[in-house]
């Protein structure tokens, strides 16, 4: 197994993309703390199918934009499982509107979640990757930061700011031998795109983009994660992978 004896925080894991993340990672022998915001229910059930793997998991509710809720999940993690070594920084949400119509709060909100949230999360776990001189930090970007999105300023503009938060913490974190990547993530069938998926004008806009005219499932973006979070990926940092269908290339 490609994580045998690794320990991982998934943020924002109890549904969607997390979700199949942090499946994932535990399907490859890591233990996994869920993160969720709100909802307990959905994260004690991935916590359970984890468990059901052989592996070890807990549910810990956190918002990342608040340090001492962050700094107490990382704990909870060594605490837990003994040792840290991988975090996914993939919590998020959306708040959409027009540019001259998006409120302070709007903006506010979403830049939060997106861009302060993994600052926070990678600050708060860093002290642990600096004392075993090893960890993987994974952070989620999307299409969206790289080309822009009509209505969604305040995403896009958090997405494309994790691109440069990566580079950074790359550079800053070599010396700890601690791998910073990030994935660009396209329209994967989750609940935050069903608007675009259920919408047909949306749909067909959206499938001309995606140059392999289909919307990611799970299956098709975990194994990049594994990937970076596995030793295959030592040699591999400050980089921007691409799982998109092409959707960024057009």
């Amino acid at each position: 197994m490609k994580l045998a004896g690794r320990a991982a925080v998934v943020t924002g894991s109890s549904r969607g993309v997390g979700r199949s993340i942090a499946l994932a990672f535990a399907k490859e022998g890591a233990d996994v703390l869920v993160n969720y915001a709100s909802s307990e229910g959905p994260a004690l059930d991935v916590v359970n199918e984890i468990r059901a793997i052989g592996r070890k998991s807990c549910a810990v509710k956190a918002d990342v934009a608040v340090k001492t809720e962050v700094e107490n999940m990382m704990n909870t993690a060594k605490q837990e499982f003994g040792r840290l070594d991988i975090v996914v920084n993939n919590a998020g949400f959306t708040r959409p509107a027009m540019l001259t119509k998006m409120s302070e709060e709007q903006w506010d909100a979403v830049v939060d979640a997106h861009l302060k949230g993994p600052f926070l999360c990678i600050q708060a776990a860093s002290r642990y990757f600096q004392e075993q001189q090893y960890g993987k930090i994974i952070n989620v970007s999307s299409v969206a930061g790289l080309v822009g999105t009509v209505g969604q300023v305040n995403y896009s503009a958090a997405k494309g700011g994790i691109l440069s938060l990566t580079k950074s913490v790359a550079r800053e974190m070599a010396r700890y031998n601690v791998s910073v990547n990030v994935i660009s993530l396209g329209i994967v069938e989750t609940d935050m795109t069903e608007k675009i998926r259920s919408d047909e004008k949306l749909k067909e806009i959206y499938m001309n983009r995606i140059l392999l005219k289909r919307f990611a499932t799970a299956s098709d973006i975990s194994p990049a994660f594994v990937f970076l979070a596995s030793s295959g990926s030592d040699y591999i940092t400050g980089q921007l992978l691409c799982v998109d269908g092409g959707y960024g290339m057009t």
